[in-house]
């Protein structure tokens, strides 16, 4: 083999390596653009799915407080009609309280209840002997009215006529424009067994209050019918 011959064998040689390592070089550049666009693929879907997670998260957040806001409006809102309901259930008490001042101008039969109301506070206690207080307007009235009322006891209850002491102490007078703060009392009696153990406490405000007690959830159910609130 000549000179020339080996020459052209070493070129074909260098030519298919060249090649050889041009096609290396190819299929390397080729994969590793795969794993370049792979990997940023999997960089783009983890941060898209970041993103998505936060924006959950601060919707749940946005609904928890419009939930949180609703239901502090629904508060306010049923506190305002429980309110506005207890004004006109205590503007009634109110207007019924100053109708009890009316009840003593008619002397006849406020000197009826009277012994009624005395009557009445002797069947409760049960005492021999008790003391009754009054106010000091009614006094008159009472004192006339002692005689019959504990013998009308002492005959429904078949015992003998009580003891009955009216107290010097008296009870406060009506409300007026100028105690309109302080105690008062629309009229009636209390009674309490002479050791003040046992107290029977018949004046007008006092029925009043526990008619009105008792009468409260009819009295709420004829004026507002029956509420729901959800």
């Amino acid at each position: 083999m000549n000179d020339a011959d080996v020459s052209r064998q070493i070129q074909q040689m260098v030519r298919f390596i060249r090649q050889e390592a041009e096609e290396k070089a190819n299929e390397i550049s080729v994969s590793a653009e795969e794993e370049f666009n792979i990997e940023k693929l999997q960089l783009v879907e983890a941060e898209k799915k970041k993103i998505r997670q936060e924006f959950e998260r601060k919707e749940k957040q946005v609904e928890i407080r419009k939930k949180i806001e609703y239901s502090m409006q629904l508060n306010a809102s049923r506190i305002k009609v429980l309110q506005a309901q207890d004004d006109l259930v205590n503007s009634m008490r109110e207007a019924a309280g100053k109708e009890l001042l009316h009840v003593g101008h008619d002397h006849h039969s406020y000197k009826h209840l009277l012994k009624e109301l005395i009557v009445q506070s002797l069947l409760r206690l049960k005492e021999p002997s008790v003391i009754l207080r009054c106010r000091k307007e009614d006094l008159h009235l009472v004192e006339s009215v002692l005689h019959s009322a504990k013998h009308e006891y002492a005959e429904k209850a078949k015992v003998h006529p009580p003891n009955i002491f009216v107290d010097s102490v008296h009870l406060p007078p009506a409300p007026s424009h100028h105690q309109a703060h302080g105690p008062f009392c629309s009229g009636g009696v209390v009674l309490a067994s002479q050791d003040g153990k046992i107290v029977c406490e018949n004046t007008l405000d006092a029925r009043l209050d526990v008619v009105f007690r008792k009468k409260l959830p009819e009295i709420r159910k004829l004026l507002f019918g029956q509420i729901t609130v959800s």
